[in-house]
């Protein structure tokens, strides 16, 4: 599946938006891929599960690990078209941690999977909890990276679409877009902090 089909997915779910949005990261944007409404119609998650596990041919990997609340689907069908478990990390007092039973066997070759990077934070802090139960990160996997390649992760980094959106810190807006009033549909939208969508 190239970019451009990709792309096609998303418009069709009425998933890319255009005004003024506040990212989790904090910064701001003219443009938000609602990745939650791609993930609603499980053909198509499937679909771009299967695009995104071609691109990590190659790379054995024994269990998925997402962040909440974005990754969670991407990383439960990523898990689904490479044959493995899926987990995921959450946010207890503001820091990702593991919780519902969930382990890490020891050695275990760890792929990270999340709907969309822009900083890369989230993804590095869940690869920080996957270090610490002592899993080995492979690679990280992601349906949209937004920074245009310029998130460092340390690991291989794959996507279906690579985008260079524009980003601004909340002071730098320019005008045409401080003339639009700011929304945040993410995951935390009460919030403007750390994160990678």
């Amino acid at each position: 599946m190239d970019q451009a089909a990709v792309m096609a997915e998303f418009e069709a779910a009425g998933a890319l938006l255009r005004g003024h949005f506040i990212l989790t990261s904090g910064l701001r944007s003219p443009v938000y891929l609602q990745c939650a409404r791609v993930l609603m119609d499980p053909a198509r998650a499937g679909r771009l599960a299967l695009a995104l596990a071609a691109k990590l041919e190659g790379i054995q990997v024994d269990l998925v690990v997402s962040p909440a609340m974005g990754g969670i689907l991407v990383g439960h069908e990523l898990a689904r078209a490479l044959g493995v478990p899926s987990i995921f990390t959450e946010r207890v007092d503001g820091k990702f941690t593991l919780r519902r039973g969930f382990a890490i066997p020891e050695g275990a070759r760890v792929a990270v999977a999340e709907d969309v990077v822009t900083t890369g934070m989230s993804t590095r802090e869940c690869m920080e909890v996957i270090r610490a139960h002592g899993g080995q990160v492979v690679a990280a996997a992601c349906l949209v990276d937004r920074s245009g390649g310029r998130a460092q992760l340390g690991v291989p980094h794959v996507a279906l679409m690579a985008l260079d959106l524009p980003t601004y810190r909340p002071e730098d807006v320019p005008p045409e877009l401080a003339a639009i009033p700011p929304v945040k549909p993410g995951s935390r939208p009460g919030q403007a902090g750390p994160g990678g969508a």
